[in-house]
């Protein structure tokens, strides 16, 4: 696995790649990270929730469709991926220039979605899939968050293994930590 330890390392390889990987827990920040490297290098913004995974109104899209989506989208020149989703590795990795795995704490990620939730419960966000209004997390939700490392981080480094040895990956660990990055990549020439 090729990780990058270095923020200032890892501003600059965000600045000359063309698509990038934002993968992590819901609640971590993917995508408020993802919007704002896309603002900054013009790239396009590619929320999985909102073009893959969820049809309005909660339904979920069927896979087979979704992973012909994402191969179509991959295929573009240039993009900036949110989403986790270690089923579509094999699609993503092989064109992505970087990865940017956010391992913000569970308790963080647990309170960012109700903080999310309190601010525009009923609403749907501009990441979602039109009719997917905020909604109170449920039990097997906020299971999923409680339980995302554990659970997913040996899937992920498998995936990185398996599909891009070779593509960097830079691991944002803390709020403060993403601010800075943002920073350094919107300072960059």
């Amino acid at each position: 696995m090729n990780v990058i330890d270095d923020i200032g390392q890892a501003a600059s390889l965000v600045s000359k790649a063309s698509r990038i990987m934002v993968v992590g827990s819901s609640g971590g920040g993917k995508t408020t990270l993802s919007r704002g490297i896309a603002q900054r290098f013009g790239l396009t913004h590619i929320s999985m929730d909102k073009e893959f995974f969820w049809l309005p109104d909660w339904v979920a899209r069927e896979r087979g469709e979704q992973r012909q989506m994402i191969a179509a989208a991959v295929q573009h020149d240039s993009w900036i991926m949110d989403g986790s989703n270690p089923s579509s590795f094999d699609l993503r990795l092989p064109r992505t220039d970087l990865v940017i795995w956010v391992r913000i704490s569970r308790i963080v990620c647990v309170w960012s979605v109700f903080k999310r939730v309190a601010k525009s419960y009923g609403q749907t966000r501009p990441d979602m899939a039109p009719g997917c209004a905020e909604q109170w997390p449920d039990k097997e939700f906020l299971s999923y968050i409680w339980n995302f490392e554990k659970r997913h981080a040996p899937v992920f480094l498998r995936n990185f293994e398996l599909y891009g040895p070779q593509v960097p990956i830079f691991q944002v660990k803390s709020r403060a930590q993403a601010r800075q990055l943002l920073d350094l990549v919107r300072a960059a020439h």
